[in-house]
């Protein structure tokens, strides 16, 4: 299939600048060959323009790497799945007794074991950061009972960064490098600040929806974050790492495990607009034409996400540093899977005719230790507030915005100026209370 890469980079320009995305690099594996497009510019600051080989943060795609690095160690014997954090971590601890003794490897790689993920503890720049980070987790509660439900985790992968750690013997950014970064030859893939200045870097860039986003007051998140949300990269090289999962692991890993790795585990409560199920590391995407296997992520004012369609050997990874990015994954991406892989995106939108429904019960205070959420009826319509809380809240801005229903459980709200829609769901898991599930988590009711 012949890839018209002067269509694709005027359809990247026209979307990119209707979303007011300040600068993006896109990378298309398809019939074996990486084609390369960028726009805009690196910081609206300096005008520096982006380049094939500029370095973004890819954020959360980041989990992938770090869940290869976990399965390179189950083919080497010394790790099993389903073998408890604290049998290899014997100073892992979290508030909750019985989830300190009884939460796995596998849960943590499939976000179900209930920790709170969104712990963001800065514990420096020094090579102890992971394992001073695992520490500092005694205190935190969780979200739920291990295996209850599905709730995105960042604290989780920290933690897998450490039993990483040490069963190599090494900080994880070296295995890093070790393992994965130069068996591939990814030449312009790196985790250090120091690293990334060798190159053209992306600032992320905030503000409020419908104005132009303006350089973010930080670069980046603090080191310990690294196997959950550390590594910097070029499109291309996202790309690479993708093809060595669709070539059978390609030397990195063995086939068995590729495959594994793909194996739907957790089901998603919120799946409209977003994974179907979880596997080993992988979201899944249950999509006409596929399946699909895939990650975003996100830092301060970077997005990126990946999508690879294993049965066609197509893979793309769109890297952004700010502005409505929902409009032009959708938009972008979802174009090229349907041309190049028969995919189609589904698009996440409530009916004309909104159904009316009771949502009173719906109102009230769900918290986690890095959410806030206020629900509220705002002239008749379903209202909600959330705010990030901890360390990174003077670095996000809290959102707000109105809901109309789908039905009782699901509703559909519209970011200003934006061209998607975000679902918000209710839903109780077995043996628990009343739950919302929005950015694949899973937050209690507690007022």
């Amino acid at each position: 299939m012949t890839f018209d890469v002067v269509r694709w980079q005027g359809r990247l320009d026209e979307v990119a600048a209707r979303q007011r995305v300040p600068g993006a690099s896109l990378a298309v594996l398809v019939d074996g060959q990486v084609h390369e497009l960028v726009t805009g510019v690196l910081h609206r600051g300096t005008g520096v323009a982006v380049t094939a080989d500029s370095v973004f943060q890819i954020g959360s795609v980041s989990k992938v790497y770090t869940a290869t690095l976990v399965m390179q160690l189950v083919e080497a014997g010394v790790l099993e799945l389903d073998a408890t954090v604290l049998s290899v971590l014997p100073e892992f601890a979290v508030a909750d007794a019985e989830a300190t003794k009884s939460v796995t490897v596998r849960q943590l790689l499939t976000h179900t074991s209930g920790i709170d993920g969104d712990f963001f503890h800065d514990t420096g720049r020094g090579d102890d950061c992971v394992a001073r980070y695992v520490e500092a987790c005694a205190g935190l509660g969780q979200n739920h009972a291990p295996g209850a439900t599905l709730s995105y985790c960042n604290s989780g992968f920290k933690i897998l960064g450490r039993v990483v750690e040490v069963l190599a013997g090494q900080v994880w950014d070296e295995v890093l490098k070790e393992r994965i970064v130069g068996p591939l030859g990814l030449a312009h893939t790196m985790t250090l600040p120091e690293e990334v200045l060798r190159f053209r870097a992306a600032m992320g860039h905030v503000g409020e929806p419908g104005l132009d986003p303006e350089p973010a007051s930080v670069w980046s998140l603090p080191r310990s974050i690294g196997p959950a949300g550390g590594i910097c990269a070029t499109a291309a090289d996202v790309v690479r790492f993708a093809k060595a999962h669709l070539d059978g692991g390609a030397g990195i890993l063995g086939a068995g495990s590729v495959e594994e790795m793909r194996r739907p585990e957790a089901e998603v409560p919120n799946r409209w607009r977003a994974a179907t199920h979880w596997g080993l590391g992988w979201e899944l995407f249950d999509w006409p034409g596929g399946p699909v296997i895939g990650h975003g992520g996100a830092t301060i004012g970077q997005y990126a996400n990946l999508y690879a369609v294993p049965d066609k050997g197509v893979a793309m990874a769109l890297l952004t540093n700010g502005g409505a990015v929902g409009g032009l994954f959708e938009s972008v991406l979802g174009e090229l899977l349907e041309e190049l892989a028969g995919v189609r995106m589904p698009h996440f939108a409530p009916p004309d005719a909104p159904p009316v429904v009771d949502f009173s019960g719906h109102l009230g205070t769900y918290r986690s230790a890095g959410l806030d959420f206020e629900l509220t009826d705002r002239d008749g319509r379903l209202h909600r507030r959330y705010r990030w809380v901890g360390e990174t809240a003077d670095l996000l801005p809290p959102h707000e915005l109105d809901f109309v229903p789908v039905t009782d459980a699901l509703f559909a709200g519209r970011v200003h100026d934006e061209e998607e829609w975000l679902p918000l769901v209710f839903y109780t898991p077995a043996g628990a209370g009343p739950y919302l599930h929005f950015a694949m988590r899973a937050v209690p009711k507690t007022a």
